[in-house]
């Protein structure tokens, strides 16, 4: 199993898979891949900023008949007593997009280099 990111649920939404590493092609092709609940909280936020032109529903929909992605159904209360962990950033986002690949025991699929040094499952 392996989590995304929400830039690189951004990327194969967009159809940007050359922005992906060699290992992050062969992980999404090879590996079952889900998304914390927060990556379409992220999405929606982007979407209002005017960085995203569509909202959650319609990227995770269209990446789950394209990819399979499925959405994390974790219990919210493990994921967020592991993020309380992750002092290491500030950002909520990354914090609770980590703490559920934590939960989860999967690995984290992310270019963000603060995620690669600190959160060992992080892939890139």
């Amino acid at each position: 199993m392996i989590h995304l990111d929400t830039h690189v649920v951004c990327w194969l939404y967009a159809g940007r898979v050359d922005l992906l590493s060699g290992a992050a092609r062969d992980a999404i092709e090879r590996d079952e891949l889900a998304v914390s609940p927060m990556v379409g909280l992220e999405l929606q936020y982007l979407r209002e900023v005017g960085r995203m032109r569509h909202g959650p529903a319609r990227i995770l929909a269209a990446l789950r008949g394209d990819l399979g992605l499925e959405v994390s159904n974790l219990p919210f209360a493990p994921v967020a007593a592991r993020a309380r962990s992750f002092s290491w950033t500030r950002d909520p986002f990354d914090r609770l997009i980590a703490a559920e690949a934590a939960v989860a025991r999967a690995r984290l699929l992310t270019r963000d280099d603060v995620l690669r040094r600190r959160f060992r499952p992080a892939l890139w």
